[in-house]
């Protein structure tokens, strides 16, 4: 697994402070300042060998906005649609709220298109705090949803673990990152 591109790019992502928090500013995580098509091939080619060797599953999910580009990736290159968790409420027949905490906001998510006896893969850009990844585990246990594994592209976070054991999910983080004294450091 080289991920050079990936490497480099989060090597030189500046990271802003919101409140306490560091936040890494990086194409992948933010689409800025660009994505390059090399830059995603990297993240989503590494992402499908992880998720070819769960079996079979109906739909690939993400949530709106940034875990887009990689779920459109990987539909187009694994042939199975996707699903987006959007930020804004439709008011469809079974349409399911998620209320999302995250380490520097609170909002809620919306859920079309899955019902129970669903099987699926989630795949996201980056994992902090884990609380939306919670927030979504939670009521697709509810919605009886099957979720084979959880793809995240960049872990900033030491949730994995226990998150995975409370959901009895595996989840994968394609690279850990940590940031300190301001600087991003990936860990092997």
């Amino acid at each position: 697994m080289s991920l050079e591109h990936l490497k480099k790019s989060l090597y030189e992502a500046p990271i802003v402070k919101k409140g306490d928090y560091d936040y890494v500013i990086h194409p992948i995580t933010d689409g800025v300042p660009y994505i390059t098509p090399e830059l995603l091939k990297d993240v989503s080619n590494e992402m499908k060998k992880h998720i070819k060797k769960y079996g079979k599953f109906d739909r690939i999910v993400t949530m709106e906005a940034m875990g887009i580009p990689l779920a459109s990736a990987l539909s187009l290159d694994l042939g199975i649609p996707f699903t987006i968790i959007r930020k804004r409420e439709y008011g469809l027949p079974g349409e399911v709220s998620v209320e999302q905490v995250t380490g520097y906001s609170k909002s809620k998510l919306y859920i079309n298109g899955l019902q129970r006896g669903d099987t699926i893969v989630i795949v996201d850009d980056v994992l902090s705090t884990g609380g939306t990844l919670r927030a979504v585990l939670s009521v697709f246990k509810k919605m009886s949803v099957t979720v084979k594994g959880v793809f995240i592209a960049i872990n900033k976070g030491s949730h994995i673990q226990e998150i995975s054991k409370e959901f009895n999910v595996p989840i994968t983080s394609i690279i850990d990152i940590d940031v300190v004294n301001g600087e991003v450091v990936i860990k092997s």
